[in-house]
């Protein structure tokens, strides 16, 4: 099943449920609305403060509604690093979690799954059923980020199906690519890795047994795409750890349709940092009219790209959300 399986749709309102910046101040383009000012506008904040405002915390979820014609279908790409926050800024917010017609988890990192069992949980007790959950069969291994000195940042396991689906998801487990939300959304199967400089996640690893080994592919990540009419595919990656490149040439090759957008976490901090010039050039060559990085993405990379990318790049924000 492929992306030419999808049918295309008229618009796209995306809005950012949880990330690692809050800016309410910035300016941005008509397509673009900042989180206090749409607050203001939905009557949700009648008074700034810290309490009206949304956390922004290490993590990524993103509300994904795509509309064709009188037809409407939400996708939660993630849910962030913990139930409570993503609970508090879905309330803020003002998400219909009963309307959300099924959640994606892009990969097996507790900064994307740590709330998932508080957003299935409030979506199926909102809509009174089960909500279909898809998920990779190797997203709840035992992993950990080893630093230089050999010390190990251990993460947090993620809830398997048995608990999601006593939570109320119906867990779909699988490595091959899906559409959903009738053809309106595709979930990537496994990325292809074909550039040569994105070569996954250095000091990665996974447990095996009782020892570690190394896992810098990260094989279980998955991307989200949808077709919007007349303009192309936008993407949604949450972290990257295929590399944006290879991402967004897996999207255009797939559908035979040219790259329209492309939002979420690149992950080009830390010790990827040394391919971001390769990177950005990269996605220069699919020209995207919207650039959207958040998250992971990281401040050396964010500056270099508003010096490429000018008024396509609008960063995202905790509470941010976009027209497309």
């Amino acid at each position: 099943m492929s992306l030419r399986d999808l049918r295309p749709v008229d618009r796209l309102d995306v809005l950012v449920v949880v990330d690692n910046t809050t800016d309410g101040l910035s300016t941005t383009p008509k397509h673009v609305i900042p989180e206090w000012a749409g607050l203001l506008a939905a009557g949700r904040m009648a008074v700034m403060s810290g309490e009206a405002i949304c956390h922004a915390h290490h993590g990524l979820s993103l509300l994904v509604t795509a509309h064709r014609g009188a037809e409407r279908r939400t996708v939660l790409m993630d849910a962030g690093p913990e139930g409570a926050t993503f609970l508090r800024n879905a309330r803020i917010l003002g998400v219909d979690v009963a309307g959300i017609d099924a959640v994606v988890l892009s990969h097996g990192h507790w900064d994307h799954g740590g709330g998932l069992l508080s957003a299935v949980d409030a979506i199926a007790t909102g809509r009174q059923g089960e909500i279909e959950t898809f998920l990779h069969p190797g997203m709840f291994a035992q992993r950990a980020s080893k630093r230089p000195d050999g010390t190990m940042f251990v993460h947090e396991l993620l809830p398997d199906p048995e608990r999601l689906a006593h939570a109320g998801a119906r867990p779909v487990v699988t490595r091959d690519p899906a559409v959903i939300g009738d053809g309106m959304f595709w979930i990537s199967g496994e990325i292809p890795r074909v550039t040569a400089f994105e070569a996954g996640l250095p000091g990665h690893v996974r447990r095996s047994g009782d020892a570690w080994e190394p896992d810098p592919l990260i094989m279980d990540e998955r991307f989200l795409a949808v077709h919007v009419r007349d303009r192309g595919i936008v993407v949604f990656s949450s972290c990257s750890h295929a590399g944006i490149v290879n991402v967004v040439t897996r999207a255009v090759e797939q559908s035979e349709t040219p790259l329209y957008g492309v939002m979420g976490g690149f992950h080009l901090s830390g010790n990827t940092e040394g391919i971001i010039p390769e990177t950005l050039s990269g996605l220069q060559r699919f020209a995207p009219k919207v650039l959207a990085p958040g998250h992971c993405t990281g401040w050396r990379a964010l500056s270099m790209m508003a010096r490429i990318f000018a008024d396509e790049l609008v960063p995202s924000a905790v509470g941010k959300r976009y027209l497309l």
